[in-house]
C-alpha cells in the first residue's frame, strides 16, 4: 500500500528543505520507492534532491493544449485525441513517465506553472488519473505543496495519509498554519492525520505562542532547531540529500518521521 505524505504551508517556512530531510530519511531507512510531487510552481525540489529537471507537467499540459488547438483550427478533431490517433490520456502518460527525473531509489515529477487562460478541465482530469496511476507503483509518495492546500484536489485524487504542515517560530506563521489546516475539510482529499511542525527555531518557542498552539486543533508533531550546516548547503547549491546524517535537522525530521509512521 502506497503511504502519501504532503507538506504544506506558507511560503518561506522550509518546506522543501523538509520534504528533501524526509526523502532522506526515508530512502536512508524504509523500504521500497519514493515518489516525490513538486507541486510548487517554482520547482526547485530538484535541487534539493540533486536532480536535473527538463520538463515539468505545465510544460507537457500547455503542449497538449496547443496540439488540441492546431489539431481543431485544422481539421476540426474531436478533443478526445491528437494528431496521429493518439488519445491524451495516452500522450500524457507517456510523456509524464518520460519526465520523471530518477534518483537512487526515488523520482521526482515536478508539476510546474499554473494553468494560463484556456480551459483545463479535461486535460487536469486526464493528468490526475496519470498521476496516481503512476503513483500506485511507490512505496511512498512525498508531496511538497505550494502555500495553500485547494490545489491539490486540482493536482491530484489520492488520499493523503499524513498533511505536515510547516510553520517557522512566529505567530504570522502559525496563524497561517491554522488557516491552512482549516482548509483540509473544504477540498476534496481525504487526509487522515494533520501535524504541526515548527521549524527554524532557535531555543523552542515563547510561552505565549506555545499555548496558542496547544488551542489549535493542529498536534505538534515536532520542533527543528535552526540548523547552520542546512544554511551553508544551501548558499553552496548542495543538494541537502547529500547532508550527513548527524545534521540537528535530519536528526530532529527523522525522529519526527519515526513517530508519525509508528
Amino acid at each position: 500500500m502506497t503511504i502519501t505524505i504532503a507538506v504544506a504551508g506558507k511560503g518561506g517556512v522550509g518546506k522543501t528543505t523538509i520534504s528533501g530531510m524526509i526523502i532522506k530519511y526515508l530512502i536512508d531507512t524504509q523500504p521500497g520507492a519514493v515518489l516525490a510531487i513538486d507541486a510548487d510552481p517554482s520547482s526547485n525540489l530538484n535541487m534539493v534532491l540533486g536532480l536535473d529537471l527538463e520538463w515539468t507537467v505545465g510544460d507537457i499540459r500547455e503542449d497538449i493544449l496547443g496540439q488540441v488547438k492546431n489539431s481543431l483550427a485544422t481539421s476540426g478533431a474531436a478533443m478526445g485525441t491528437l494528431p496521429g490517433g493518439v488519445t491524451k490520456r495516452e500522450f500524457l502518460d507517456y510523456q509524464i513517465r518520460s519526465s520523471l527525473a530518477e534518483g537512487d531509489r526515488f523520482d521526482l515529477i515536478a508539476m510546474g506553472r499554473s494553468e494560463g487562460p484556456g480551459c483545463y478541465c479535461a486535460v487536469n482530469h486526464n493528468l490526475r488519473d496519470v498521476i496516481d496511476s503512476i503513483s500506485k507503483n511507490y512505496r511512498f509518495v512525498v508531496i511538497d505543496n505550494e502555500a495553500g492546500m485547494e490545489h491539490l484536489s486540482r493536482r491530484t485524487t489520492r488520499d493523503v495519509d499524513h498533511l505536515i504542515i510547516v510553520s517557522d517560530p512566529t505567530m504570522r506563521g502559525i496563524v497561517a498554519a491554522e488557516r491552512i489546516a482549516s482548509f483540509r475539510d473544504q477540498i476534496d482529499v481525504n487526509i487522515d492525520n494533520a501535524y504541526l511542525v515548527i521549524n527554524r527555531a532557535m531555543d523552542g518557542i515563547p510561552d505565549a505562542m506555545e499555548k496558542y498552539v496547544a488551542e489549535i486543533n493542529l498536534p505538534v508533531l515536532g520542533i527543528i532547531p535552526n540548523d547552520e550546516l542546512i544554511t551553508e548547503l544551501d548558499y553552496s547549491g548542495t543538494p541537502l540529500v547529500s547532508a550527513s546524517s548527524d545534521s540537528s535537522t535530519y536528526r530532529k525530521v527523522a525522529e519526527i518521521m519515526a513517530n508519525m509512521l509508528g
